[in-house]
């Protein structure tokens, strides 16, 4: 999970982006335990009641369950976790789209640009 954190919005916001992140790229796999308040602020290092807030509001999204004695679990509700993806998926697709549209790019480039990223990337893999 990406600790790192920016200026640009508030802690809790960005805390609960890289926990949706985790758990949309299977990081974090449905049921597993999520470690305490107290360890992931001292990860993140950043005060205990961030984390909380950070953590209660992913509860309230459905993606974490608390259970009592046992501490917070990620949902194991696979189709919550589909759509988190899939938004998660659109909303990069959009900023891609935006700021190639900044920089000139027609849709046909911007496809072009896109596959040919993706060919590059699959030898990179098979190469290593």
């Amino acid at each position: 999970m990406d600790k790192s954190l920016q200026d640009n919005m508030p802690i809790y916001m960005q805390i609960m982006d890289n926990v949706r992140k985790s758990i949309a790229s299977g990081e974090l796999k449905p049921g597993m335990r999520v470690a305490s308040v107290r360890e992931l602020a001292g990860e993140f290092e950043v005060n205990p009641n961030t984390m909380q807030r950070a953590l209660n509001e992913l509860e309230r999204e459905g993606l974490l369950i608390s259970e009592r004695t046992s501490g917070r679990f990620v949902t194991e509700d696979v189709e919550l976790i589909r759509k988190l993806r899939m938004q998660m998926a659109n909303e990069a697709a959009k900023r891609f789209q935006k700021e190639m549209s900044v920089l000139g790019y027609s849709k046909n480039e911007m496809t072009d640009f896109f596959l040919k990223g993706l060919d590059d990337y699959e030898q990179t893999i098979e190469a290593s």
